[in-house]
This record gives C-alpha cells, structure tokens and sequence, in this order.
C-alpha cells in the first residue's frame, strides 16, 4: 500500500487526514503536527511564494509542535531565507519592510529597542521608505527574535519583498482613504450646524434647539475621533509605553481632550464645545498625512523596479537541449542559453557567443557593451545582438541586482548629522511644546477660562513638529534615487555632507582618467617585415598572456601563424618559436633595441634571432584611450574651485602627456601605494580630498582620503574601499554627483529653516488666542506638506 507525501517534507503520511494546511485554496496533507505548523507559520507570514518556487522538499519537523511555534518561526527556516536573507560569514542581513511608522521618533524608537538585542550589529530605520535594513548574528539570535521584538512595542514587521510590499501598500492607501472620506463628511455636516450657529442664524431659538444641534454634531464627530483619529492615538500609545514623545502625543491630546470637554458639555447643557474643531483639523492632519504617503511613494527608493526587470523563467541548456525553469531552480555552474531581446535571468560568464549586452538599469548609460567569450554578465540586463550561453555565477542575494539595492537601502536610512540633530530636536521638541501648553492653559484659565481649552488646543496642535521630522528623510530618500537613476551607488555615511565640501580631487591615470584598454597606436616596420606580418607574429606570442598589453594584439591572429615554447620573462617580455625562429616582444632591453626618450605612449620592441644576433622587426606603440568625458569632468571641477591632480603609478612619458590634453599641471607619477597615500594625506593638511581609483594598488589611498570613488569596472578591493561607485565609468557622474548633493544640502537647510520659523511664528499666535484650532490644523498641515514638496522638487533635477 503507497502512502500519499507530506506537501512540506516529502515524507510518507501515515496519519491519514489529522494533519492539514490549506495552501493555494487547497487542502494539503501533512506528516505531523510539526509540519502541518511550520507550513501554517508559512501561510500566515505571506510566504506562499517557497512553495511556489522551491527546488527540493522543506525537512521535517517532528521536534516541532503547534504550540512552541510564534508567528515568526517561518523566517527562521533557511530554505525560506534563501529569497530575502543575505549571509556573510557569520552575519545575516535583512530588510524589512515596517507597518506603522508615522515619524522620526518611530524609527529611532525601534533602533533603540532592536539594538537591544544580543548578536544585532547594525539597524537603520527610514522613515520615509518605511523600511528598515537589519544586520545580525546568527548565532546569538534568530530573525523571529527581531521581529518579535519589534512587534512588541506594537509595530508590524515582515521581510521586504516587492509583491507583498506593493499588496500591503494599496491596503493601507484604501484603509487611509477611508478615514480621510468619512473625517470629510463629518466635517462638512458638523461645520454646517456650526457656522450657522456662529453667524447667529438660531440665536432666537430656545436652548433646547441649540442643543439639539450640538448632539447631532457630536454623533457626526464620534466616529471621526473614534476611528479616523486610531493612527495618532496608536502612534503616540506606542511612543509613551516606551518612555518617550513623539509629534502625535500631542495631536492626540488635542483631539481626546476637545471630544471629551465637548461631550461633557452637550450632556450637561453648559460650556462650548468644539467638535467642528475636533473635524476639521482631524481632516486637514489625515489630508496632509494623506499627501505625505503620495510623496514618499514618488521619493522611495526603486529598488523594486530593479527586481522587477530580473525575468522569472531561464532557458536551462542540458544534455538533452534546452528547458525552460523557473528562474530560482537555477544553481552555480548551470549553463544557460540568453537569446536576442531576453534578459539575463542570473549574473555569470560568457562562455559561448558574442553580443552586445544593455545595461542601462544599472549603470542608466543607454549604450550596448560588448560582451565576447569571458565577459560578465548581470541578472536584468537585455541581449541586443546574438544568442550567448552563459555560465550561471552567483544567484538570489549575491547578484549585483541585490547588491545595489542592498546599498540603495543603506544609503537612504544612512542618515547626515543634520538628520540626526533634527530627530534629536523634534524629540525635544514635543515635550517643549506639552510644557509650553500646560502653562498656556494655566494662564489662561485665570485670563479667561471660557477661552483657555481652545487656545491650548490651537497651541498642541499648530506647533506639532511634523515638518521638523520630515525635513531630511525626505530630501535625503530622492538624492538617493536619482544618485540610482545616475548609476552611482552610494556605500558609506557622510556622502551628501562631504560631497559639496571637496576642494581637491586627486585622479588615478590608468583606468580612471583613461579607459585601463590598451591599443595599437602605431607600428614602425624594419628587416622587410610588412605591419601585417608583425602584428600576427605579436599576436601569436601573446595569445596565451593576460596582461594588458596582450589584449591589444588579440585581433590581429592568424591561424597559420603559431608560437611553440613560448615562455614569460615576467617585467621583460614574451619569447617563443614560430616556424623555428626565435621571436621576442618586450621592452628594449629584453629585444636587443635601443631605448629612446620617454614618449607620450607606450613603446614597445619585436625582434627575432638572426644568425645568433637579435635584431629587431618592428617597434609598436602601445595608447591607452582617455576617456571620453575625462576633458569635460576635469574641466568642470576647475570651474567648481576644486583643485585637480593626477597621482599615478606609471613611470612612462604617457602621464605627462595625458596631464597637457586634460590641463591638469599638479602632475605625480611612478608613485607607490603608499606613496599616493601619503600625497593625499599631505593635501588633506589643508582641504578635503577626494580620490578616484579602480585597481587593487589605489585600496590603501581610497580608505584614507576624505571621499573616495571607486569605477565600476575596477577591483572588488578597490570598490569596498571606496565611498561612491560610478557604475557606468562615467566621470562626468562625479560632477553630476556634486550637484545633487549640493541641491540637497540646500534643500535641507530651506526645510529646517522653514519648520523651525513656521513654529516660532505660529508658536506666540496661538498662545495669545490668535489661532483658531481649526486653522492651526490647517498650518500645520500646509507646513509638513510644503517641506515634502520643496524636497520633491529635486526628483526634477535636470543634469
């Protein structure tokens, strides 16, 4: 007798129909208690998608019953983890995405709580993006553990993930939209009793109608304050629970306190009431809230596009031929077949085809590269010409995709000092002003009590802090995005507050200011030798090399003509026979040649044994291409009042040379690593220093200047070391850089400037009654919406 498998393990059901999770609208068996609850625990955090794509069964979980599993437990399972955990060594990071953060002091208050936690080394909270980023180790605690932790101080975490997160977001909109609506009509039905009252309109009608209307506007008013006004009280609930103020401690008082005092005085039949008040600045508070969550959609990172452009299925070559899988079945080493107009389903290796490779959603450079046999390739870029076969490198949370939204998270919840000094002063800022109204309402109580709740209403409400809050997150989140659109990553903290700073920017020559390609730029012919004879005779020689130099002659083979007992004399040069003739490439000394000056470019000598003697062939200059923005970007740092300066490791005339067609004068060459830190660290005596680099060698001097910037075609040493990443090799990306970051420096200072001035302004207005609370709802308001504004202003940036 056969037993049906257990939907999760895999393993024989032996118990019939007691275990059961209903999976995809379908009733699926489960071996044991265990298995039933880890695949109920997968369910229930949205995470049907491992089922969907998973490549071999879940283990079993016999240790494991119902009631010792949390509602976390599935994100501790590493066959769950593989799609949003990324592991390094003993570190994992995650990022979440967070339900329930209102403002700055949310954020800080689940840093300060996850911190908490043993093994949690690193937190970042955005609360523009609503996301927070999470490093941790894995042996001191689990991933449930941290997000237990920030679901006990009442916030609702889970792993960010596009599909779900885009779900969750029209939810809460549609939620948001709903209180918005009914805070709406309530208040044009209360406002039209009010005003009619206000105008005197029924001021001949006896007490009892008076009344009347004052119910009927409580009953519009109490599902306002009851159900449109639940994301203050929750927000500052969770903010008081844990010792500290945020902005909503205050709206919430205001609101409580006028419904509370209004009911009062409607049951009893004495007193004003304000529930036109309670309303309308409910309203306006959820209409600019409202227009804040548009905002900070349009300025959220993009990092979901970037997962969205990488394609689901992959064309598995096998034995057998092709077989389309789903793109998450496919492992290291396998062998795919990308055809024209398809994007590359994972990171590897050319190892069939050549063609021409778009990769303008990383770099935003919309012209092809090309990509022969051992080229790289990048998950999400498009195939433009010929078919290619691929060898499949890294997957999931090790391709470059994941990569560059992982510093896309970092770089946006990384926050500038200014940031975190207004976090600091919008914390302060609240229990200043609850000080500031408890004494207004004790002053005005002996002024004139009639008046002392509605000026100290106007008071809490009018000076609430939201644009302090939103004063750098904001600006801070659509830098980012356009540093993205740029394809420029940014790595490390301090980039939009050191970038407008940089006096002196000191260039690498070889891959930097030029292309680090090698090409033949002339080539001087002796002995008869045609320049077609002597570059193939070259080529051969140094077909099997990797150095630089060799790639210059890679065009120029011909299959009649082979080099045997070839042999490298590293520094020289290249010897070997070809048709039983010694040959030799190299420098003078090595080809028996007669050194001459230093030249612009590189010289470099072939030569052949003749009757015993070397004689040389052809002499071949060797150019490396500057880059094609290189004039321009030196060019507009100079009108910017920076300083250039070139500090290279080449010894050869070419630096010199390369110095007089850029315009550069400050000129250092043949220079060691520790030789170019030590310039840079000279020059940093006097100003900020900024650094370009791209190879192993420029590490050390990368590390140490002020602000260094690595080329996306250089080493991985060279890239962790450096601060921004041009991933295009666009020079001109710097300048473009600076510019953004000198607009958002200024858009921060307008936005601190205006919030700090809207509160000093509004601040004596509504202490001395000036201020309706109504219209004090509406400035604030209008306040928090003008700060979003000016910082989506720089979304329109033209470069």
């Amino acid at each position: 007798m056969t037993h049906p498998s257990c939907f999760h393990c895999n393993e024989p059901v032996l118990t019939g129909t007691q275990f059961v999770t209903r999976i995809n609208d379908r009733d699926e068996l489960m071996c044991c208690p265990g298995c039933q609850a880890v695949s109920q625990a997968i369910v229930d955090a949205g995470l049907l998608s491992y089922y969907k794509f998973r490549t071999e069964p879940g283990s079993k979980q016999t240790a494991l019953v119902p009631d010792e599993l949390n509602q976390f437990s599935a994100y501790d399972l590493p066959e769950v983890q593989q799609d949003f955990v990324h592991s390094e060594e003993n570190s994992d990071s995650v990022s979440l995405s967070i339900d329930g953060i209102t403002c700055a002091a949310c954020a800080w208050l689940i840093e300060h709580k996850v911190k908490q936690l043993p093994g949690v080394s690193q937190v970042m909270v955005n609360s523009t993006t609503q996301r927070a980023m999470i490093s941790w180790d894995k042996q001191q605690v689990k991933l449930s553990d941290i997000l237990g932790q920030i679901s006990r101080i009442g916030y609702q975490a889970a792993p960010y993930q596009v599909d779900e997160q885009e779900l969750t977001a029209k939810q809460n909109s549609r939620k948001f939209l709903l209180r918005l609506g009914l805070a709406g009509f309530a208040t044009m039905q209360v406002m039209m009793f009010a005003l009619a009252l206000y105008t005197g309109y029924f001021t001949d009608l006896d007490v009892q109608y008076r009344d009347y209307f004052r119910w009927v506007s409580m009953i519009f008013a109490t599902p306002v304050v009851l159900y449109s006004a639940q994301p203050f009280y929750f927000s500052a609930i969770r903010t008081l629970l844990s010792g500290k103020l945020n902005m909503d401690v205050s709206v919430s008082i205001a609101i409580g306190g006028a419904y509370i005092a209004s009911c009062f005085a409607t049951v009893n039949g004495t007193g004003e009431v304000y529930f036109e008040s309670v309303s309308m600045f409910t309203f306006f508070l959820l209409l600019g809230r409202y227009f804040e969550q548009k905002a900070r959609q349009k300025a959220s990172v993009s990092s979901s596009n970037l997962h969205k452009l990488v394609p689901l299925t992959a064309h598995l070559v096998t034995e057998h031929g092709q077989e389309e899988i789903p793109a998450k079945k496919l492992r290291l080493g396998d062998i795919i077949l990308i055809k024209p107009g398809e994007m590359v389903a994972a990171d590897g290796i050319v190892v069939d085809g050549h063609t021409s490779i778009n990769e303008a959603m990383l770099t935003g450079e919309q012209m092809p590269i090309e990509k022969p046999v051992d080229s790289q390739v990048f998950a999400g870029t498009i195939n433009l010409d010929q078919p290619i076969k691929v060898k499949v490198t890294a997957l999931g949370q090790d391709q470059l995709v994941a990569e560059i939204i992982r510093l896309q998270e970092l770089a946006s919840n990384t926050k500038p000092a200014v940031a975190m000094l207004a976090d600091k002063l919008s914390r302060y800022f609240s229990g200043t002003i609850l000080s500031i109204a408890t004494i207004t309402y004790l002053v005005w109580l002996q002024i004139s009590p009639e008046d002392a709740f509605w000026v100290t209403l106007s008071v809490l409400v009018a000076t609430c802090p939201c644009a302090l809050a939103l004063a750098t997150p904001t600006a801070v989140t659509c830098a980012t995005a356009i540093f993205t659109r740029l394809g420029i990553i940014t790595r490390k903290a301090g980039v939009f507050e050191k970038l407008p700073q940089i006096k002196h920017v000191v260039f690498d020559k070889t891959g930097t200011l030029t292309c680090g390609t090698l090409s033949i730029a002339k080539v001087e012919c002796h002995k008869d030798f045609t320049e077609e004879q002597a570059l193939a005779i070259a080529a051969a020689l140094e077909s099997g090399s990797r150095h630089p130099i060799a790639a210059a002659f890679a065009n120029f083979s011909q299959t009649d003509v082979i080099a045997e007992q070839v042999h490298h004399e590293v520094g020289f040069g290249v010897k070997g026979l070809i048709n039983g003739t010694e040959y030799r490439i190299g420098n003078a000394s090595f080809t028996g040649a007669t050194a001459e000056p230093k030249l612009a470019n590189q010289l470099i000598w072939l030569a052949h044994s003749h009757n015993g003697q070397l004689d040389v062939i052809a002499t071949i200059e060797i150019q490396d291409n500057i880059r094609v923005d290189s004039k321009e970007t030196v060019d507009i740092l100079k009108q910017q009042g920076c300083q250039v300066s070139i500090a290279s490791g080449d010894s050869s005339g070419h630096v010199h040379q390369l110095a007089k067609e850029l315009g550069i004068s400050d000129v250092h060459s043949g220079l060691t690593p520790a030789d170019k830190l030590a310039l840079v660290t000279k020059l940093q005596q006097s100003t900020l220093v900024a650094m370009f680099g791209d190879g192993i060698n420029d590490a050390p001097v990368l590390a140490g200047a002020d602000l260094s910037v690595a080329m996306g075609s250089g080493s991985a040493i060279a890239k962790n070391s450096a601060d921004l990443i041009l991933l295009g090799d666009h020079l001109s990306r710097f300048t473009q850089a600076v510019k953004v970051a000198k607009l958002t420096t200024q858009i921060i200072r307008q936005n601190l400037a205006w919030a700090l001035g809207y509160n000093a302004l509004i601040l004596p207005l509504a202490v001395t009654g000036h201020v309706a609370p109504y219209i004090a709802a509406l400035g604030m308001s209008a306040s928090s919406l003008i700060v979003v504004g000016n910082s989506l202003r720089l979304l329109r940036i033209k470069l």
